[in-house]
């Protein structure tokens, strides 16, 4: 299997504070990683790093064969390549759901008026919301917005999709809108990381679990093998306190 993400040796520090400790992460063309740990143990970071919001400190980053690190990348082109949905949803509370989607892709991948409209259009068919194109986000709940945001990622056609925290800023009942839509893309051969406490989520669709800890991989494994059968004491107590919620 092609590796699409490679990073290697990753260290991230925020002055005193030693975030990453020489992560290294592979994912292959297609495959879903779930990325899971306690607050504070380096995941979100972990993502901002592959995409460039965060600088890394030291180490390397390849995805889709573009080094992110290096100074030569237009690292604006190179994010057209990788997806990201924040738990916050970060939409144009004036612009209209299409507008939203609509200016990914006049700002960044530089469509047309005519083709952007047709490219929004279809990314919020794919998730579900071809009749609120013409919704300010206030008028659209939570999980609907969040599917916004994810419309807005995949009109640019990237070739991986980061997810921080996608749902735990929605009502519970509307979590489950949002994970479809993350299933559906799954299934359509979209390359994922996500960062999510949504564990039953995780068993039944993640091709691999990865548990953080302190800034390190701790644990990796099929999702089975991570949930059932941890080998590492760390690993044995997060996934304890979770079944006790």
């Amino acid at each position: 299997m092609t590796k699409i993400v490679k990073a290697h040796a990753i260290h991230k520090h925020f002055g005193a504070l030693h975030v990453l400790k020489g992560v290294d992460l592979e994912v292959a063309e297609k495959e879903l990683v779930f990325v899971i740990g306690p607050s504070g143990s380096g995941k979100s970071t972990l993502l901002r790093c592959l995409n460039r919001l965060e600088q890394p400190t030291s180490g390397s980053i390849e995805v889709a064969g573009i080094d992110m690190l290096s100074p030569k990348t237009d690292i604006n082109h190179a994010r057209q390549h990788i997806g990201m949905v924040f738990q916050s949803f970060n939409l144009y509370p004036h612009m209209t759901a299409l507008a939203n989607v609509m200016l990914a892709l006049r700002k960044v991948a530089g469509k047309g008026k005519a083709e952007a409209e047709t490219l929004a259009r279809a990314a919020l068919e794919r998730v579900g919301l071809a009749d609120r194109g013409h919704h300010r986000p206030a008028e659209l709940s939570g999980g609907q917005q969040q599917r916004v945001a994810i419309a807005r990622a995949i009109a640019l056609e990237p070739k991986v999709m980061l997810f921080d925290e996608p749902t735990s800023a929605l009502d519970p009942e509307l979590v489950g809108s949002v994970l479809e839509v993350m299933r559906g893309l799954r299934e359509s051969g979209m390359t994922m990381i996500v960062v999510s406490h949504e564990m039953s989520f995780a068993r039944a669709a993640a091709d691999r679990v990865i548990f953080m800890d302190q800034g390190l991989i701790v644990e990796q494994g099929p999702p089975a093998a991570i949930f059932e059968q941890p080998t590492h004491e760390r690993t044995r107590s997060f996934i304890g306190q979770i079944r006790q919620h």
